[in-house]
C-alpha cells in the first residue's frame, strides 16, 4: 500500500514503540492537514503528546473491533500480533492493515534491497552486509528491526544498496519484494504472537517475495533452510559450490578469500554469518570476492558474544541476544573447556529446553543459574537430565548474576546468554545487557550502541 492510497482515508496507528512514532512523523510529513488516530498504551501517551500534533487524537484504551472498525486503514506496528483479537474480527469486518515496512517497499519496488531475517544472526548478517559495501565505497542503508525504522530513513537517490534485517514480525507484514532475501535460520521462536512454529515458518519465508523479481540467498546449513525449494534464483551458503566456512577460514568454491585469523566474530555460527553476507552481496550485483577482506575490520554488534572485560579475575560475557535455547547452547559452545557460569530464562514461550538440557549434560558448566518466568520450567527439565549438581534458581535478575559470579569463585566466565527473550524483567534484550554490564561493573552505555544506522 502506497501513501497516495491513504489520502482523504480514516487511518489509524495501532501501537507506539519505534515503528508506531515512525509511522506517525512519516504521515504527517506527507499530509499536515489529515486526522490520524493513535492507540497506544497509558504509559505511551505522554510521549505520544510530546510529538505536538494538533491533528493527531491519541487513545490509550486498548483497541476493540468497534474502535478499529471506525478506520479503513490501520498502520499496525510488527509487536502486535495479527493472530489475536481483536485484529482477526477486525480484519474479517473489513479494515485493512499495513505496516511501515509494506509502505515502504510499495514506494520503492525498484530499489535494490537486501532483506535479511532469520531466527538467529540476522542482525550480524545485515550489519555485516552493510559494512562490506560501504567499506568498498559503496553509499548504503543500513536499517529495519536492527535498530532504524524503514520509515525514518530520507530519500537518496545516491544510495546503492538499501540493507534491512526484517522479523518474523516484520515479514508477516512483507507484502514487497526484496531484489536479495537472505535467510539465515529457521528454528522454534516466538510462539506466543505466531501462535504456532508452523506459522513462524510461513511467515518467516513472506521474505522471499516474489520468486520472478527476489533472489533468495539461502543457508544450506540449517536443516529447515536447506530444504526449501522455490522457483527462481536461489544462492546457497554454506556448502562448497558458493561461499562456505571451511577449517582455514572462508572460501568460494575452491578459493579461499578470509583464514579464520581475519575473522572478526567468534564461533563457527558467525563465520557463517559472513558467508552468508557475502553471498548477498554477490547476489545484489557487487564483487563480493574484492569486498571481503573488509570483513576484518567489522566491529561486533552489542549484546551479542560480547565480551565486557575481566573483573577481579572474572570475565563477563554478554550474550543477551541469545533467545533461544539453541543459541544459548551455540555460546556455550564456543567457551567449550572454560569455567563457566551460564545465565538462562526470561519470558516463558513454551520452548523445549530438552535438546539444551542433554547436550549440556555431556558436558556440563561449573554452573547454570535459571531466573525469569521461564526459569523454574527451564531449572525441572535441567534437573531431569541429571544436572542436580549445577543448576541453581534464582527469584530475579540480579539474584543470578549474584550467584552466577559466586559459582566460579574469583575465576572463570560469567557467561548471560539467556535463550529467552526479557519481557516482564526488562524492555528488551539490550536493556537486560545493560544491566549485565552495570553489575559487572561496566559503564552499561559504553558497550550498547549499533554504529551506522542510516545511510552513510
Amino acid at each position: 500500500m502506497r501513501w497516495a492510497e491513504l489520502a482523504e482515508r480514516r487511518i489509524a496507528v495501532l501501537g507506539f514503540g519505534a515503528e508506531g512514532r515512525a509511522a506517525c512523523r512519516a504521515f504527517r510529513a506527507r499530509f499536515p492537514e489529515q486526522a490520524l488516530h493513535l492507540f497506544c498504551s497509558a504509559d505511551e501517551t505522554a510521549s505520544a503528546v510530546s510529538l505536538g500534533d494538533e491533528r493527531l487524537t491519541i487513545d490509550s484504551t486498548p483497541a476493540t473491533v468497534e474502535s478499529l472498525r471506525a478506520f479503513e486503514i490501520v498502520i499496525k506496528s510488527p509487536g502486535v500480533s495479527p493472530y489475536r483479537s481483536p485484529l482477526p474480527e477486525a480484519a474479517a469486518a473489513g479494515v485493512h492493515f499495513t505496516s511501515g515496512s509494506a509502505i515502504w517497499f510499495a514506494e520503492h519496488p525498484q530499489a535494490n534491497t537486501i532483506a535479511v531475517t532469520g531466527t538467529k544472526g540476522k542482525s550480524t548478517t545485515t550489519a555485516l552486509i552493510a559494512h562490506l559495501l560501504r567499506a568498498g565505497g559503496h553509499r548504503t542503508a543500513l536499517a529495519g528491526n536492527i535498530g532504524l525504522p524503514l520509515l525514518d530513513l530520507p530519500e537518496d537517490d545516491r544510495v546503492a544498496a538499501w540493507v534491512f534485517e526484517l522479523s518474523s514480525f516484520q515479514c508477516h507484514d512483507f507484502a514487497g519484494s526484496a531484489r536479495v532475501a537472505l535467510i539465515t535460520n529457521l528454528i522454534e521462536e516466538h510462539l506466543d504472537w505466531h501462535g504456532s512454529s508452523a506459522q513462524y515458518a510461513i511467515d518467516k519465508l513472506k521474505i522471499l517475495g516474489d520468486p520472478n523479481t527476489t533472489i533468495a540467498v539461502l543457508n544450506a546449513c540449517d536443516s529447515t533452510v536447506g530444504s526449501i525449494r522455490r522457483p527462481g534464483r536461489t544462492d546457497w551458503y554454506g556448502r562448497s559450490d558458493g561461499w562456505h566456512v571451511d577449517e582455514a577460514g572462508i572460501s568460494r568454491g575452491n578459493r579461499r578469500y578470509l583464514s579464520r585469523s581475519d575473522l572478526p566474530l567468534p564461533g563457527l555460527h558467525n563465520a557463517l554469518n559472513l558467508s552468508g553476507a557475502l553471498a548477498a552481496v554477490e547476489a545484489a550485483g557487487f564483487d563480493a570476492c574484492a569486498l571481503a577482506v573488509h570483513a576484518r575490520s567489522f566491529k561486533p554488534l552489542p549484546h551479542r558474544l560480547q565480551t565486557l572485560g575481566e573483573r577481579d579475575g572474572i570475565s563477563f560475557v554478554n550474550d543477551s541476544i541469545a533467545t533461544t535455547p539453541q543459541a544459548a547452547l551455540a555460546a556455550l559452545s564456543h567457551f567449550a573447556g572454560q569455567d563457566i557460569a551460564l545465565i538462562l530464562g526470561g519470558h516463558e514461550r513454551g520452548l523445549n529446553w530438552a535438546a539444551f538440557a542433554g547436550a549440556v549434560a555431556a558436558r556440563p558448566p561449573r554452573a547454570i543459574v535459571t531466573t525469569g518466568a521461564s526459569g523454574a520450567r527451564i531449572a525441572a527439565t535441567l534437573l531431569a537430565h541429571g544436572l542436580a549438581d549445577v543448576v541453581r534458581s534464582e527469584p530475579d535478575f540480579d539474584s543470578a548474576f549474584a550467584s552466577a559470579r559466586g559459582a566460579l569463585h574469583g575465576s572463570g566466565i560469567v557467561l548471560l546468554s539467556p535463550g529467552a527473550p526479557s519481557f516482564g524483567q526488562f524492555r528488551d534484550y539490550s536493556e537486560r545487557g545493560r544491566r549485565f554490564a552495570e553489575l559487572a561493573g561496566f559503564d552499561p552505555h559504553m558497550i550498547a550502541s549499533i554504529a551506522g544506522l542510516g545511510i552513510a
